[in-house]
C-alpha cells in the first residue's frame, strides 16, 4: 500500500512540476514576475516532493529498496531543486527569476520521471 501511495505521490510531483514550469514560462514570455500565487504553488510542491521523500526513507526503513541506487540522487536533487532556486536568486520574483525557475521546474520534472524509473515499484 505504502509503495503504491509512493508511486501516485511521484506522478503528481511530475504533474505539479510541469505545470509549475509551464507557469512560470508563461510569465516569462508575457514579461512578467511572479506572483505570490507561484510562491504558494512552489511551497506546495517542495512540500509535496518533502512527503515524498519521507515515505521513502519509510519504505526503506520497512526493507524495500528501489531498483536502482541512483534512485536516491534523483530524489535528493530533486528535494533540494527549488530551495536552491530561491537562494540563488535572493527571492526575487522578476522575469530573469521566472525564466529560472521554468527551466529549473523542467529540470525537477526530468529527474522526477527518471526518478520513478529507477525505482521499480
Amino acid at each position: 500500500m505504502l509503495t503504491f501511495i509512493h508511486s501516485r505521490l511521484a506522478l503528481t510531483i511530475i504533474l505539479f512540476v510541469l505545470v509549475l514550469g509551464l507557469w512560470a514560462g508563461w510569465k516569462y514570455f508575457r514579461r512578467e514576475g511572479l506572483t505570490s500565487s507561484y510562491w504558494g504553488a512552489l511551497i506546495i510542491g517542495e512540500m509535496l516532493i518533502l512527503a515524498q521523500g519521507l515515505l521513502g526513507l519509510l519504505l526503506v526503513i520497512m526493507g524495500r529498496q528501489p531498483a536502482e541506487l541512483l534512485h536516491f540522487l534523483y530524489g535528493v536533487v530533486t528535494a533540494l531543486g527549488l530551495p536552491a532556486v530561491y537562494i540563488y536568486t535572493g527571492g526575487r520574483a522578476t522575469r530573469t527569476e521566472a525564466a529560472i525557475y521554468a527551466l529549473v521546474s523542467f529540470a525537477i520534472f526530468g529527474l522526477a520521471i527518471r526518478a520513478l524509473t529507477t525505482g521499480g515499484g
